[in-house]
């Protein structure tokens, strides 16, 4: 799951290879899609007559799965059409009106402390706890604090100062992973596996992938792998109609390893550059559940051991610290290698994206701030810690 202000000297070749992620963003030229109506959960569409089982199966015998609670019907709206140059500062002016709970809850604090005074220790320990509250975690709070002290200890501050020393300072935590989710020529199709915990914004995030991949130039293939729910399966058929991209399912029920593995071979078959599996939402504290996940992993492996290439964790950042546990938990049992941060417009927690930079080092791929198909953009440090501070 944004935007650089003028960067220091020391971010400026940080900052560089994200411009030309942002220029290959933009070229999708018509490629974007409108995005689908909303399915309510309560009254899906109805399902198309369902596809015959292949004749291909799983090279397992793979044991009935026990249900699940029903995950996410994300919303979806019309699409935008692609950015120009100008495209780009509404991006930062959504980006800074999504992260506006979360600032508000940083900035107040600061400024509340801060009357054109002396940084002294009380003052510090205020604002470690400040930032603590914040949802920054504790060790990225004694960082930042500690580095503050340092420089302006004795010295009149004012709260835009502390404002901006803290977002340089985040902005230097973030950089190293804000990296974008590279697809590798060498693997056709690349997999990319996305998983998550129930209502986390996993097909969602899919479709909005899909576009993007597909706005390159990329063949792509979905493969609903959510089979708990049918009104799952239908969204992303649905999203998959308009982005003209094709969808792999079974009925509803079917086994999720045996749908991921005949996807990868027809996807094998087909040539495509890509292919997105969807998952069932879970808990992360369900084992059962969890075991399931990694069958998936261990299927696909039998046709193609380096599968999937990338396995993408989609957070909500509404659940705040509780974010550590399902990093902690999916790791063990499924290759995460990236994180997509999805829902900081609704959430006055988007702090926890540093606390989760800090100790797991996973890049974070995207953030999304909205429910549009381009509310989800490639995380930029430098643009993200300054809204965060409410810095322009």
């Amino acid at each position: 799951m944004s935007d650089p202000s003028k960067p220091e000297d020391g971010k400026a070749e940080a900052d560089a290879p994200k411009k030309g992620w942002f220029a290959r963003w933009r070229s999708r030229g018509d490629a974007a899609v409108p995005e689908p109506a909303t399915e309510p959960e309560s009254d899906p569409p109805p399902a198309p007559e369902p596809e015959p089982e292949p004749a291909s199966v799983a090279p397992e015998s793979i044991e009935a799965t026990a249900s699940v609670p029903d995950v996410e019907v994300a919303t979806v709206e019309e699409t935008e059409e692609p950015e120009k140059e100008a495209g780009k500062k509404g991006w930062l002016s959504r980006l800074r009106e999504g992260l506006s709970k979360s600032t508000r809850r940083v900035t107040e604090s600061i400024t509340g402390l801060f009357t054109k005074k002396k940084l002294d220790q009380q003052t510090l320990d205020e604002l470690e706890d400040a930032l603590i509250q914040a949802d920054l975690g504790v060790a990225v709070a004694a960082r930042l604090v500690g580095k503050l002290g340092k420089e302006r200890f004795g010295r009149e501050v004012t709260d835009e100062e502390v404002r901006a020393a803290f977002a340089d300072d985040i902005a230097e935590i973030l950089a190293p992973v804000a990296v974008p989710l590279a697809i590798d020529p060498g693997h056709r199709p690349h997999v990319v596996l996305v998983i998550g915990v129930n209502g986390s914004g996993k097909t969602t995030t899919i479709a909005k992938l899909a576009n993007l991949y597909k706005g390159e130039g990329r063949s792509v293939m979905l493969a609903a792998g959510d089979t708990f729910r049918a009104a799952a399966v239908e969204q992303l058929k649905v999203w998959g109609d308009r982005a003209g991209v094709p969808v792999v399912s079974r009925n509803t029920g079917a086994d999720a390893a045996g749908l991921a593995y005949e996807a990868l071979e027809r996807a094998r078959a087909e040539g495509c550059d890509v292919l997105l599996i969807d998952t069932a939402g879970r808990l992360h504290n369900k084992a059962n559940l969890m075991d399931e996940l990694a069958k998936i992993v261990r299927v696909i492996r039998k046709l193609d051991p380096t599968a999937p290439h990338s396995c993408l964790l989609v957070l909500d950042a509404t659940t705040g610290q509780n974010a550590h546990a399902q990093v902690e938990t999916f790791k063990t049992m499924s290759p995460v290698d990236a994180l997509v941060l999805t829902k900081l417009d609704g959430s006055a927690k988007g702090g926890v994206l540093v606390a989760l930079a800090e100790k797991f080092k996973l890049p974070v791929v995207a953030i999304g701030v909205g429910e549009g198909i381009d509310d989800l953009r490639p995380f930029e440090a430098r643009a993200f810690a300054r809204g965060l501070m409410g810095l322009p």
